[in-house]
């Protein structure tokens, strides 16, 4: 034989295991997102809506880009408006450099520690919370009050290390995409 070798087609449960670990990132974004619009009564529960799509752009473009492609950033940005009260395609665009940002330092951030990665990803959000905050005054014909911004800047700085351990062990565990 000359060596070649066929390769059959994997079984209906195995294309439905590598898509389901494929779509973990964009499920557990959209899904958190809706989580976190419930009515649950928490002090800046509208804060934590924009950290939470922050911090999952950020870290899934970080360590598995392939899984949230830009397209689903941007539909989820255009959820994000709508469940908020920002002007409609605010977030969209704002996740969209987030991603864009991330995957562009993305070969220096891998190997490095967490805490770096923690701190690059506090300047990714601080820099957001404030062209959120920017736009809208500009949009609004005055300056908002900061303290929004500031306290979402700061949600997001203290939901990235409780986040980003639950989706390290997802990403090392049942949703590794090459475990499929």
């Amino acid at each position: 034989m000359s060596g070649v070798r066929v390769q059959r087609r994997p079984s209906l449960w195995r294309q439905l295991d590598i898509a389901s670990r494929y779509a973990w990132p964009a499920g557990c974004l959209i899904f958190g997102l809706f989580v976190i619009g419930l009515p649950l009564g928490l002090p800046g529960q509208a804060e934590l809506r924009p950290a939470y799509a922050m911090a999952c752009v950020f870290f899934w473009s970080l360590y598995r880009p392939s899984s949230l492609p830009a397209p689903i950033v941007a539909l989820t940005g255009l959820l994000l408006d709508l469940l908020g009260i920002s002007p409609l395609g605010l977030w969209a665009v704002l996740l969209l450099v987030l991603q864009g940002a991330t995957l562009a330092s993305r070969r220096r951030l891998v190997p490095q520690f967490f805490l770096l990665n923690w701190l690059v990803f506090c300047a990714f959000a601080a820099s957001a919370s404030a062209l959120a905050w920017a736009i809208q005054s500009i949009l609004g014909l005055g300056l908002l009050p900061a303290l929004p911004a500031v306290a979402q800047a700061f949600a997001a700085a203290g939901l990235y290390p409780a986040i980003a351990a639950v989706f390290i062990r997802a990403h090392r565990g049942a949703a590794a995409a090459e475990l499929a």
